[in-house]
């Protein structure tokens, strides 16, 4: 079980670094393309998303047939991914950065760009309104989306366990231990689950006041 939890907080971390690298490059894209071409826009909006709706294991099959030793990408590449570390870490990306996007987008559409526009006119480059204006504005949309992030990885099961696989210590994580403890130990499935809601709980407290507007739109 400690092995287990130990996996999963660092796959997990990794995963809310990975989506902030990601996403927060994202979120920006998302949040300044009102004067994109209405196709394009709703097609990068419905790929960002789209793991909200989809079920854990399409999402996971979704992965194999990209990511597989036959699969689209997989199979020109010279190691395999399936059934690996990399491979929770990239299912928990796949079903947790759309909260941290959405979560930054909000925050990016909440704040005042007269402040961005202010730095242009004194010659700011982009990187430096960026850097100096724009991530500072929005940093409490980033806290709350990494949060979100981290807890929806830690918590992450279907993709994981169909992607992945269970093998102790390389891909079963605190999630996939909970479910095979249920069918042999049931007080200890209700222990590890018990876990996971006290973490769970104490994201959202940690939260609480700090949510962006437009961050559920």
């Amino acid at each position: 079980v400690l092995q287990a939890l130990g996996l999963s907080l660092g796959t997990a971390s990794i995963a809310t670094v990975v989506s902030l690298v990601l996403g927060i490059p994202l979120a920006l894209v998302l949040a300044r393309s009102a004067d994109w071409p209405a196709v394009p826009r709703r097609l990068l909006r419905a790929l960002v998303t789209v793991p909200l709706v989809l079920p854990p294991v399409v999402g996971g099959v979704a992965l194999l047939l990209l990511l597989g030793r036959r699969g689209l990408i997989g199979q020109f590449l010279p190691f395999q991914i399936p059934f690996s570390t990399s491979a929770v870490v990239i299912a928990q990306v796949f079903v947790a950065m759309p909260f941290l996007v959405l979560a930054v987008e909000g925050a990016v559409r909440a704040s005042d760009r007269r402040f961005e526009t202010a730095a242009a006119t004194l010659g700011a480059t982009r990187w430096t309104i960026l850097r100096r204006v724009t991530l500072p504005l929005v940093a409490p949309g980033v806290s709350a989306g990494a949060l979100l992030c981290f807890t929806r990885a830690l918590g992450e099961f279907g993709a994981t366990i169909t992607f992945a696989g269970s093998f102790p210590g390389v891909t079963q994580t605190l999630p996939i231990a909970t479910y095979l403890e249920l069918q042999r130990d049931p007080d200890a499935a209700i222990a590890l689950s018990l876990t996971l809601m006290v973490v769970s709980v104490a994201v959202l407290v940690t939260l609480r006041d700090r949510w962006v507007p437009g961050l559920t739109s």
